[in-house]
C-alpha cells in the first residue's frame, strides 16, 4: 500500500508539469504602417507629455489640474472600476487556492436507534485531500486570472484617460466660452456706441429713423447672444462638476479671461499605440483569457486524481473515546472521470473557442480604430492649423473693412445699414477664430488620447 500510495505521489508530481491546452500567442495583426500618414511633415517632438501620463500639464493651466485631481479622487466611474479591478484580484486569489490541500476537521456526536437497540456514537477527526493539478486546469485558470487582472487594471486607466480627456475638452469648452462673452461685451459696448451715434445724428435730422432702429436692433441680437452663452457656460460647468465628482449647485468656476496654451504635437510610431493605449491591451489581454479558458474546457475530459489522507477516534462511548482501539485512519488515492454527461463538456469547449475567436477579432478591430483616431487627430490638427492662419488674416481684414466703412459713414458716404454688415462681418469672424481656437486645442486633447495619454504597460 505504501509502495501504491509513493507511485501514485510520485505520477502525480510529474503530470503536474503538464498543462492541456493552446500555449497563448498573440492573434496576427493587420500590416502596421511605420508612421502615421497626417503626421507627415510635422515638427513633432518628444515632449514628457507622453512619458509621465501627467499629459494635462503641457496646457499650463492650474485649475485644470486641481480638477483633474478632483476627478481621480471623487468621480464615481473611477470608484467602480477600482472596484472591478479589487474583484479580478480577489478572483486570481480564488484560481491559485487550487494548488493548496483542503485540510478540514469534524466533530460529532450522534444517538441511533434500530430494532436492535439504541447506540451512540462520537467521532472526531482531522483529513487532507489534494488534487493534483495534473492536466494544468488550475494552471490555466490561474493564467486567466492574470490576463483578466491585468485587463481590469488597463480598464481602470482606460477609463482615467477617458475622463480626464472629457474633462479638459470640457474646461477647454468653458474657458472659450469666457472669451466668447468677453467679446461680445465689447462689441455691445461699441455697438451701444454707434447707436448713441446714429441717435444723435437722427436727432440732429441727418439721417432717417431707420438707422437707428438698425442700431437698436443690431445692439439688442447682441445682448441676445450673451444671453445664449450663459446657458452654454452653465451646461459645461455642470458637465465639469460631475466629472469631478462634485454636485453642480455647489460647483463654480470662475471667468478669469484665461486660454490654455497648446503644446506641441507629441511624435509617435504606430506601433507604440500597442502598449500606449490601455484600451488596447484590455483588449489584447481578453484574448489571453479566453485562450487559457480554452485549457480549462480541455482538462475537464481527463480523470482528477485526488490524494486523500484522513484519521481520528470513533468510539460508542465518550469516556474511552480517546483510547488506541479507537483510532481510525485512512490514506489512498482515488482516480475520477466523468464518462458521459450529454455533450456538456463538447459545448463548453466550443463556447471558449468561439470565444477567443471573438475576442481575437474585438482585438483587430481595437487596432485598426485606435490608428484611425490617430490619424483622425493628426489630420484634424492639420486643418486647423490652416484654418486659423486663414481665419487671422479674414480678421485682420474685417477689422479694416469696418474701420474704412465706419469713417466713410461718418463722413455721409454710405448708409449705416453698410456699417451693420461690416460689424457684424467682425464678430463673426472673431467668434469663427475663438470656435476654430476651441477646436485646436480639443482635437490636442483627442490625439494625446489617441496615443494613449501617456500610459504604458508595466514592465511586469
Amino acid at each position: 500500500m505504501r509502495l501504491t500510495t509513493l507511485c501514485s505521489l510520485s505520477a502525480a508530481f510529474v503530470l503536474t508539469g503538464c498543462a492541456v491546452g493552446p500555449d497563448y500567442r498573440a492573434p496576427e495583426l493587420p500590416a502596421m504602417p511605420q508612421t502615421f500618414k497626417h503626421d507627415a511633415g510635422w515638427q513633432t517632438v518628444r515632449t514628457p507629455l507622453l512619458e509621465d501620463g501627467n499629459w494635462w500639464k503641457a496646457y499650463g493651466d492650474d485649475t485644470l489640474d486641481a480638477l483633474i485631481a478632483e476627478l481621480e479622487a471623487a468621480n464615481p466611474g473611477m470608484a467602480q472600476a477600482a472596484a472591478r479591478l479589487r474583484q479580478a484580484e480577489a478572483a486570481l486569489r480564488g484560481a491559485r487556492a487550487g494548488f493548496s490541500p483542503t485540510v478540514g476537521a469534524e466533530l460529532s456526536a450522534r444517538r441511533s436507534g434500530t430494532a436492535d437497540g439504541v447506540a451512540n456514537s462520537y467521532d472526531g477527526g482531522l483529513s487532507v485531500s489534494w488534487i493534483p493539478d495534473l492536466w494544468g486546469r488550475v494552471r490555466r485558470a490561474v493564467e486567466a486570472g492574470e490576463a483578466e487582472l491585468a485587463g481590469s487594471a488597463a480598464d481602470l486607466a482606460a477609463l482615467r484617460l477617458s475622463l480626464q480627456a472629457s474633462l479638459a475638452q470640457s474646461y477647454i469648452r468653458l474657458r472659450v466660452l469666457d472669451l466668447q462673452r468677453e467679446l461680445l461685451l465689447q462689441t455691445e459696448a461699441a455697438y451701444t456706441r454707434s447707436l448713441q451715434l446714429t441717435q444723435n445724428q437722427y436727432e440732429a435730422g441727418m439721417i432717417a429713423r431707420a438707422d437707428v432702429v438698425q442700431a437698436e436692433n443690431q445692439l439688442e441680437g447682441v445682448r441676445a447672444q450673451l444671453l445664449e452663452l450663459v446657458d452654454q457656460r452653465a451646461m459645461a460647468e455642470n458637465a465639469i462638476a460631475v466629472l469631478a465628482g462634485q454636485p453642480p449647485s455647489s460647483f463654480g468656476i470662475e471667468a478669469d479671461g484665461s486660454l490654455l496654451a497648446l503644446p506641441a504635437v507629441p511624435s509617435a510610431l504606430p506601433g507604440e499605440l500597442l502598449a500606449r493605449r490601455p484600451d488596447l491591451v484590455v483588449a489584447e489581454r481578453r484574448v489571453a483569457a479566453a485562450n487559457a479558458r480554452i485549457g480549462v474546457a480541455q482538462a475537464a475530459w481527463l480523470p482528477d486524481l485526488t490524494l486523500g489522507l484522513s484519521g481520528g477516534y470513533r468510539s460508542g462511548s465518550f469516556a474511552d473515546w480517546f483510547e488506541a482501539p479507537n483510532r481510525v485512519w485512512a490514506l489512498g488515492p482515488t482516480l475520477a472521470a466523468t464518462l458521459f454527461d450529454g455533450g456538456a463538456r463538447a459545448a463548453t469547449l466550443d463556447d471558449a473557442r468561439a470565444a477567443h475567436d471573438a475576442a481575437a477579432e474585438a482585438w483587430r478591430e481595437a487596432v485598426l480604430a485606435a490608428l484611425q483616431e490617430t490619424e483622425d487627430a493628426f489630420a484634424s490638427l492639420r486643418a486647423l492649423e490652416a484654418r486659423a492662419a486663414q481665419q487671422a488674416r479674414v480678421v485682420a481684414l474685417a477689422e479694416e473693412n469696418e474701420r474704412l466703412v465706419t469713417n466713410r459713414y461718418r463722413a455721409g458716404q454710405v448708409s449705416f445699414l453698410e456699417v451693420v454688415v461690416a460689424q457684424n462681418g467682425t464678430l463673426a469672424a472673431r467668434r469663427n477664430a475663438l470656435d476654430i481656437t476651441r477646436d485646436r486645442l480639443q482635437a490636442s486633447v483627442q490625439l494625446v488620447a489617441a496615443l494613449g495619454g501617456g500610459w504604458s504597460v508595466p514592465a511586469e
